[in-house]
């Protein structure tokens, strides 16, 4: 049943390929290009990416380049009180990474990785610690463009996601899962970006080897600061409906400072709005086109 779910997921996505195609046709300057063709410098679009924000964007790699967007280091801090459970846990993740790489004009293919994490827990009730490490799970992504990507004031995708559970020492639930993510962009009067979307994931349960759904909805609107300085806000909401699942939901703020057209760094911290939330989240990364 579970990979009969993940299969829908992937055909759902796949099935938005035709307009894709027709989307691509009508940019002539561009449709040509593959993995095996490059995209030439001069036509390149303008170098966006799916971070440092939580919603992921609608634009892709252009055709034959590469794109890695990682987090030079990330850090989760959350103290639960309640639900008869007392703990502190503490995570770092060194360099969790998305290398992208584009095959079409309007489609890129996406490999998520965790290399290293610790994660460090605190049972208060028995002042008891734990230490867990190692490498984490793996997402591949496809996401396809189906309008807007070279221009326009919208633009708008579709990313299949499957997770291989090939994470290390119970970090993670030794599950292959999936889901399907659907980014939209939007250019707001007064040089404001406005994004959001809508993410579907098939997971298993945490106390059983049942699956269930869960809806992860957010918007972020963003604007530049001060020469290649931007800044964003955003609100990030994770609804389950696994049984006692609690809500998730965090504020989010960063900055973005574009070091040249290729490189960008960024910096910022995710904050828990609800006691399923991390507490804390900052983090610092960088990505680099090629």
């Amino acid at each position: 049943m579970r990979f009969r779910v993940l299969l829908i997921l992937l055909v759902a996505g796949t099935s938005f390929l035709p307009l894709a195609f027709s989307q691509a046709e009508a940019q002539h300057d561009k449709r040509g290009y593959n993995l095996l063709d490059p995209t030439p410098d001069a036509l390149l679009r303008e170098f966006t990416t799916d971070r440092p924000d939580k919603t992921e964007s609608p634009f892709t790699v252009d055709a034959g380049h590469l794109q890695v967007e990682l987090d030079l280091l990330t850090y989760f801090y959350d103290r639960a009180d309640g639900g008869g459970k007392h703990e502190t846990v503490k995570t770092l993740a060194v360099a969790p990474f998305n290398l992208k790489v584009g095959l079409l004009n309007h489609v890129d293919l996406q490999i998520v990785a965790l290399p290293y994490n610790v994660q460090w827990t605190h049972d208060r009730d028995l002042d008891r610690r734990t230490r867990a490490s190692g490498f984490g799970d793996i997402l591949l992504r496809c996401k396809m463009n189906l309008w807007g990507n070279d221009g326009g004031p919208t633009a708008f995708g579709v990313m299949p996601v499957i997770k291989f559970p090939t994470s290390q020492d119970d970090l993670g639930n030794s599950a292959l899962e999936g889901g399907i993510i659907l980014p939209l962009a939007i250019q707001l009067p007064g040089e404001w970006d406005l994004g959001t979307m809508v993410q579907v994931n098939y997971l298993r349960d945490s106390e059983s080897s049942d699956y269930h759904t869960e809806v992860i909805e957010s918007i972020t609107v963003g604007h530049d600061i001060i020469g290649e300085l931007a800044g964003y806000v955003e609100l990030f909401s994770n609804l389950s409906t696994e049984r006692h699942a609690s809500w998730v939901a965090t504020f989010d703020v960063g900055l973005t400072y574009k070091l040249s057209r290729n490189v960008q760094l960024d910096a910022g911290v995710n904050v828990g709005l609800t006691k399923a939330a991390n507490d804390l989240n900052p983090f610092v990364g960088l990505s680099v086109r090629y």
